[in-house]
């Protein structure tokens, strides 16, 4: 039988009354950004920025490194504040609402997950479950724990320490917790950043079938192709601005991913899907690489 740990999260998220969230209505705007401006230090790392997250569907934020795709995904989260414009998280401003409260509404995953101590991988998941303490659905901990480890293919080694992890298991594990927590609105940062391919494919469907169930899922991805392949709509950032914004079929098209990623390419249709395959033209010279974005 196992036993419920306690921790000093779950006695923290326990105090105080809370709203538990429903369920969203499909196509509802879980995360909004709203002229949304964002700096780091002296710099202006987001200008302008209008995004909509909705129930049901899988958001794909992507660029070139610097672009401001994390940036972005951090101030959805209210982990970053606005320096103008607004970020709402259920349809309110995200100051109104409280940690725990944000908790029940949105799971986050950061780039990299480093812990200090060497936590056993099952308590790692189980601390996704910390924001339901004190509700009705904390008699869910246990089945949500194990459905999470099955989901992200890291029961196998639930007893081991986190620490004792490879870069990938730690990936999958961390993406265990953000799943555990069930929240309707997933943030997800380069969450194949370090996985082989099977692994890429299986993080992919899980946005899908989250998507299908009614979450809105917000993933920042490298990989063009498997944006294309996955996410209903893609949002293209460049130099802290969105270049565009849509369905990839609509939005991946050759003249605005080589002025965007400076890198000549062509969009072609996959033979079976119809999905855009995005090849770089790697004979081309420096000569043929746009400059500034499309008018």
């Amino acid at each position: 039988m196992t036993t419920t740990r306690a921790n000093p999260l779950t006695r923290l998220f326990a105090r105080g009354r809370r709203t538990v969230p429903a369920r969203p209505v499909p196509g509802a705007a879980l995360a909004e950004a709203v002229g949304l401006h964002v700096r780091l230090g002296q710099r202006e790392v987001l200008s302008g920025i209008e995004l909509t997250a909705r129930a049901g569907e899988v958001l794909a934020l992507v660029g070139p490194n610097g672009a401001g795709k994390s940036t972005l995904l951090g101030a959805l989260a209210a982990d970053l504040p606005a320096a103008a414009g607004e970020v709402r998280i259920d349809g309110r401003p995200v100051g109104d609402w409280s940690a725990p409260d944000l908790a029940l509404r949105r799971s986050v995953l950061p780039q990299s997950a480093a812990l200090s101590f060497p936590f056993p991988v099952e308590d790692v998941v189980r601390m996704g479950r910390a924001p339901w303490a004190g509700t009705p659905f904390a008699d869910a901990d246990e089945e949500a724990v194990a459905a999470a480890m099955t989901a992200a293919e890291v029961t196998e080694f639930a007893a081991r320490p986190f620490s004792a992890l490879s870069g990938g298991e730690r990936a999958r594990v961390a993406l265990a917790r953000v799943l555990a927590q069930r929240a309707p609105l997933l943030l997800l940062d380069e969450p194949t950043a370090a996985l082989d391919l099977r692994h890429q494919e299986l993080v992919l469907r899980i946005c899908r079938e989250r998507a299908a169930a009614g979450d809105a899922v917000v993933v920042v991805l490298h990989d063009l192709g498997l944006a294309a392949a996955h996410a209903d709509r893609a949002a293209v950032l460049h130099d802290g601005r969105i270049a565009a914004d849509g369905p990839p079929a609509e939005v991946f098209g050759d003249a605005l991913l080589s002025r965007v990623y400076r890198q000549p390419v062509e969009v072609l249709p996959h033979p079976r899907t119809g999905a855009p395959l995005v090849v770089p033209v790697r004979a081309a010279d420096d000569a043929r690489i746009p400059r500034g974005l499309p008018s």
